[in-house]
């Protein structure tokens, strides 16, 4: 089998989510292509997208501008799943909790962003998280936290008691980078394995 991952490439960690998931597409005997996706035209094209982290108020208006932000919301209404990492999670949520983000609304759920601090405040963590086996190699980089979330979201993730990766439908968020690790789990979590939209 063939699927289409789309990377949201107008600034961010592109070619690192292109690289883990087509690990963790490997890992599932599926074939993966992947786009890169800068202009309007390609995502309903695609069978399952990557929102990447990088800045929340760049990402917002480009994919604004750009014409993708319409085709990003029809993709996860027709039921197809989204990985959203980050600045990738602010821009998926209902509530950024800031004015400057136009965010997509994805995700049943309000944000802080640099919640565990600023660049110098990045650090990794041992977390567990719902679903696999054994703790996932964090990196949390100017990493937001979910302040609420609707009755509806599934949590998988929390670090100091604050939530840092969650399920909402078709959409996994989380606060952490999970392809700056050589790890595919979370992208596995995110696309394949239970409750995956693409088989």
């Amino acid at each position: 089998m063939s699927l289409t991952a789309g990377v949201i490439a107008v600034q961010g960690d592109v070619s690192e989510h292109a690289d883990a998931i087509e690990r963790a597409g490997a890992a599932h005997d599926e074939r993966i292509e992947v786009r890169e996706i800068r202009s309007d035209g390609v995502v309903p094209d695609c069978d399952l997208l990557l929102l990447p982290g990088g800045e929340s108020t760049t990402i917002s208006r480009l994919i604004h501008g750009e014409g993708i932000a319409s085709e990003i919301e029809t993709h996860v209404s027709d039921g197809k799943p989204v990985l959203a990492t980050c600045a990738g999670l602010i821009v998926a949520a209902a509530d950024a909790g800031d004015d400057r983000v136009d965010t997509l609304g994805l995700i049943d759920a309000t944000v802080e962003r640099n919640a565990f601090g600023r660049q110098r405040d990045s650090f990794e963590a041992e977390l567990p998280v719902a679903g696999l086996d054994a703790p996932f190699p964090a990196v949390f980089i100017r990493a937001p936290a979910i302040r609420e979330t609707g009755a509806d979201v599934e949590l998988l993730a929390e670090w100091n008691g604050r939530p840092v990766g969650i399920r909402d439908g078709p959409v996994v968020g989380t606060a952490f980078h999970p392809e700056l690790t050589a790890d595919p789990r979370l992208h596995r979590l995110a696309f394949f394995e239970p409750p995956n939209l693409t088989q």
